[in-house]
């Protein structure tokens, strides 16, 4: 019988034992129970909740002792490989098949355990109030993005404010120490100043090694970052990301709502360039709990935050490489090309998205960096002038053939080099060919392929009309700088500049000149 069935029986109970026959008895037989029902609803109009039996359970008797000793086992194991209560159902069922016992059982069994031996370990946590610019938290954390057509997983940097609820997010291809730092500077141009105290975990870019209590031995580009922006750095207990439950709850937030489904770009600054405006758009929500909006708290965020130094930090991790015998330099494990000759010494900075190579106090070659290992990349400028004294090396070169790859080295080029080879012979024309490419060195290739394709246009397959039309903007800009008289277009021939148009001089001051002389010469003569 349902509860509320048993409530309103009592209840009818109750009135004919006091306005009715007013006996036990004849409650009992009326109503058809037994008179201990009546004695229980007189003394209480609420009916006692139904005792639980002691059941004996043989079968599942046999099974405790190997469920206990798993649990046992466990507590050796590493603490992401030890059993749950699924995994030791399914062992009951391979190790002990002449056993059937329901899986709930098990579970139920499992949880009495592990509260007795106390690994049942749920805790209370407590809420805590921050201050505005008080503290922020930090976390890295991976979700699978399309770029470019092909599906990647990232690394995206978090940094929460605590107090407003307002967080950063970037992403980047590896969570490296420079990209920690990079994001870093990022967040705080982007709160405009500094949180006094930093939360994280024991991230490698910060920790080298966990100490004894809350004691760790930091990173030493990670202590130089932090007495530069002198903010204060925290770090959780091993094992406990509850300590910053505020951007572990941020991370998955904004992962179901804005990472779902999986986002398409071109490329990875207009990922990040997307990533901004979602954080500013989401400062107009407001959080459970707090009596501002996370743009109201934002504001009082940041006129509480430390200001930002004068000078930026130098991000980038330095090292000296030598040049080998291919011009190239190795920077972990990859080979990036260079201008420079062999044996040459340079300086390599190494930033989260390029590697760039120095040398004689000036940047002379950069390069899109690679996390892949032992990569070679290269880059056909930087071979230009070997190859103009070898042209036989330049079809089957690996330069030329990641240009093509990378779509650098279009349709256009191909056809002008057919041509001019046809024209001037292979050498001679492989070597204009490379005499083009290094005037577009100079203008700029996107110049370079635009002019090619304009020649190919107009049927002047020839590298002096390529290099004419190359010329052709500075050429006007030096006639409107010289003045030059203007001209009617219709009267000089297709494709030729006004730079080429030159007026008729003025000879008035030289005729004066000349009449100035005859008189002087006339009056000598008449002297005489």
């Amino acid at each position: 019988m349902e509860r509320r069935c048993r409530v309103e029986l009592f209840e009818q109970i109750r009135r004919e034992y006091e306005h009715g026959s007013g006996t036990i008895i004849g409650t009992a037989q009326k109503f058809g129970v037994h008179r201990r029902t009546v004695r229980q609803a007189i003394e209480c109009a609420l009916p006692p909740e139904r005792k639980k039996p002691d059941r004996k359970r043989a079968k599942f008797d046999a099974l405790k002792g190997f469920i206990e000793q798993i649990l046992r086992d466990d507590e050796r194991a590493p603490r992401k490989q030890r059993h749950t209560a699924h995994r030791i159902f399914g062992r009951l069922q391979a190790e002990m098949p002449e056993v059937e016992v329901a899986e709930r059982s098990v579970r139920q069994y499992v949880e009495q355990i592990r509260q007795q031996l106390g690994l049942a370990r749920r805790g209370v946590f407590v809420p805590q109030h921050y201050e505005f610019g008080a503290e922020a938290q930090v976390d890295w954390y991976e979700a699978t993005v399309e770029l470019g057509g092909a599906r990647q997983v990232l690394q995206f940097f978090c940094l929460r404010a605590s107090a407003s609820g307002a967080a950063f997010h970037r992403a980047y291809a590896r969570a490296t120490q420079t990209a920690f730092l990079e994001a870093h500077e990022l967040a705080f141009e982007h709160f405009g100043g500094v949180f006094k105290r930093l939360r994280y975990d024991n991230l490698k870019a910060a920790v080298k090694r966990v100490l004894r209590g809350s004691r760790r031995e930091e990173t030493t580009r990670f202590i130089a970052f932090r007495s530069h922006y002198g903010y204060e750095g925290s770090f959780c207990n091993p094992y406990a990301g509850h300590e910053k439950g505020g951007v572990e709850g941020e991370v998955g937030r904004f992962r179901r709502n804005h990472l779902v489904p999986v986002p398409q770009f071109d490329s990875l600054e207009q990922l990040n360039a997307w990533l901004e405006e979602e954080c500013r758009r989401d400062e107009q929500r407001f959080i459970e709990g707090h009596a501002l909006s996370v743009e109201a708290g934002l504001i009082f965020e940041r006129a509480a935050l430390l200001p930002l130094p004068k000078d930026s930090f130098e991000l980038a991790e330095e090292c000296f490489a030598l040049v080998d015998g291919k011009g190239c330099v190795r920077v972990k494990t990859n080979l990036y090309s260079t201008p420079l000759r062999p044996h040459t010494r340079c300086r390599v900075r190494l930033l989260p998205t390029r590697v760039e190579v120095w040398s004689a106090g000036g940047k002379v070659a950069e390069h899109e960096r690679s996390y892949l290992k032992r990569q070679e990349v290269y880059s056909l400028e930087h071979y230009l002038d070997v190859l103009a004294r070898k042209p036989g090396a330049f079809s089957g070169s690996k330069p030329l053939y990641q240009w093509r790859a990378e779509g650098r080295w279009t349709a256009e080029f191909d056809r002008l080099w057919q041509q001019l080879q046809a024209r001037h012979g292979a050498s001679r024309g492989t070597r204009l060919m490379i005499e083009l490419l290094l005037e577009g060195k100079r203008v700029g290739y996107e110049r370079l392929r635009q002019a090619i394709e304009r020649a190919v246009e107009l049927g002047a397959i020839e590298a002096g009309a390529v290099s004419y039309l190359l010329k052709a903007a500075e050429l006007e800009r030096f006639a409107e700088s010289a003045a030059l008289p203007k001209v009617d277009e219709a009267l000089l021939p297709p494709n030729l500049s006004r730079h080429f148009y030159r007026p008729l001089p003025q000879m008035t001051d030289y005729d004066g000149l000349l009449m100035n002389s005859a008189v002087h010469y006339q009056q000598a003569e008449v002297t005489r």
